[in-house]
């Protein structure tokens, strides 16, 4: 039966049992997931749907964002702009019913920037800059900053939109300006750790690497990608881009290579050490663009959507050679999970399919949104969240009974 709610739950007392509840398959604790590869470990979806698609568990209203949906313990957490008001929302995941809200009148637009979960907390980073951390369970603030107003970070042309990075008791955000490009502040009090590097107009999310046992956290910037030190923000290695307004979170593999999909085309970079410093070596560069939207990787291909032409397409991972290009979806994001590829697309249109080195087969699709459907999926275990601009809908993905 499908739910259309959006009043507050009830206490927070009746509903113990659904938090402890929660297994590790079933969470996505921040932007692109448990890993920001934007794959789920969950098992048994459905291989198609029927023609109305598959089962809504509910929907209800929510105000304009891109924030994607996070996931944990039986409460969904995004962000979304009412009014002149920037709201962080929980919600139960079993009803959409309202948990909390912490409202910020920050001016500004939709937000961009995704929440991250790290142990009791609630890690959020506005459209005009304002960083919170909130108790996740009652949405009180624990502290915050205005990285404009307290650092001088610049205000990207499209507001700040790069997902925190929580790491080993820090948080790590892009914020843009001279010598605060990347700034670290610790989970439990938020006070400054480091800062540094010249960085602007950053919009992808930072993610980890591990380069022969060195962990390193890779920013992409305007016509820069880097590597530093989670530590100290020490920079490790640096590479020019053609790029200005790169979006699509870059992909790395357990065999050293990182592959970003920025403009004007992809390029792939492989990674070593010598005489203990980073040694990085373009191995591949194709004409293919993909810099905004999700990319995932399946054995040695990724997988991603371009648009004008838009196309599903298929790229060699280790050499750059596209394998295929399929139309029939606008541009999209991808989330890989059970053998499966999903694929919302910007018009709202959710598509389900198995991609391999020879094509993209499609078995089942829907039209669930409206038009700007640039938010990226989230799946924890079965169930599927989806927004735009207007509302946020929950689905069943498992398969039928």
């Amino acid at each position: 039966m499908q739910v259309d709610l959006f009043e507050r739950a009830p206490p927070a007392s009746v509903f113990v049992a659904i938090l402890l509840a929660g297994s590790a398959s079933a969470q996505w604790p921040q932007w692109g997931g448990p890993d920001r590869n934007f794959q789920s470990s969950a098992t048994g979806l459905a291989e198609a749907w029927p023609e109305g698609g598959p089962r809504k568990m509910w929907e209800r209203p929510l105000g304009a964002g891109y924030s994607s949906i996070v996931a944990d313990g039986g409460l969904l957490f995004t962000m979304y702009l009412s009014g002149d008001d920037e709201v962080i929302v929980a919600l139960r995941a079993e009803n959409g019913w309202t948990e909390w809200e912490h409202k910020s009148h920050t001016g500004g637009g939709p937000p961009n920037s995704t929440p991250t979960v790290e142990g009791e907390r609630l890690y959020t980073l506005g459209f005009a800059g304002l960083l919170s951390a909130l108790e996740k369970s009652s949405g009180k603030l624990a502290w915050s900053h205005d990285l404009v107003k307290e650092y001088g970070a610049k205000w990207p042309q499209y507001g700040f939109s790069a997902s925190p990075l929580a790491h080993d008791g820090s948080l790590i955000v892009p914020a843009g300006g001279a010598g605060f490009g990347v700034a670290a502040f610790a989970l439990a009090d938020g006070k400054l750790l480091w800062h540094a590097q010249d960085l602007e107009e950053i919009y992808a999310s930072p993610v980890l690497i591990q380069v022969e046992g060195e962990v390193q956290v890779v920013v992409l910037a305007a016509q820069r990608i880097v590597g530093l030190s989670p530590k100290t923000g020490e920079l490790l290695w640096d590479e020019p881009l053609e790029g200005e307004q790169n979006i699509a979170t870059p992909v790395w593999c357990a065999d050293g290579l990182l592959c970003v999909t920025a403009w004007p085309g992809s390029i792939g970079f492989r990674f070593s050490k010598a005489d203990g410093k980073t040694k990085v070596e373009r191995v591949w560069k194709n004409e293919v663009p993909i810099p905004q939207t999700t990319v995932v990787r399946a054995g040695d291909y990724l997988y991603g959507s371009t648009g004008d032409p838009a196309y599903v397409t298929a790229i060699h991972a280790k050499t750059g050679e596209v394998a295929w290009k399929e139309p029939g979806f606008s541009m999209a994001n991808l989330v890989l999970a059970d053998g499966k590829i999903l694929v919302l697309d910007v018009e709202g249109v959710l598509g389900l399919g198995t991609v391999g080195p020879d094509a993209w087969k499609p078995s089942s699709r829907v039209s669930l949104l409206k038009p700007q459907a640039f938010t990226a999926p989230t799946l924890a275990d079965k169930s599927l969240y989806l927004r735009d601009l207007e509302k946020i809908i929950a689905i069943d993905l498992g398969k039928p009974n």
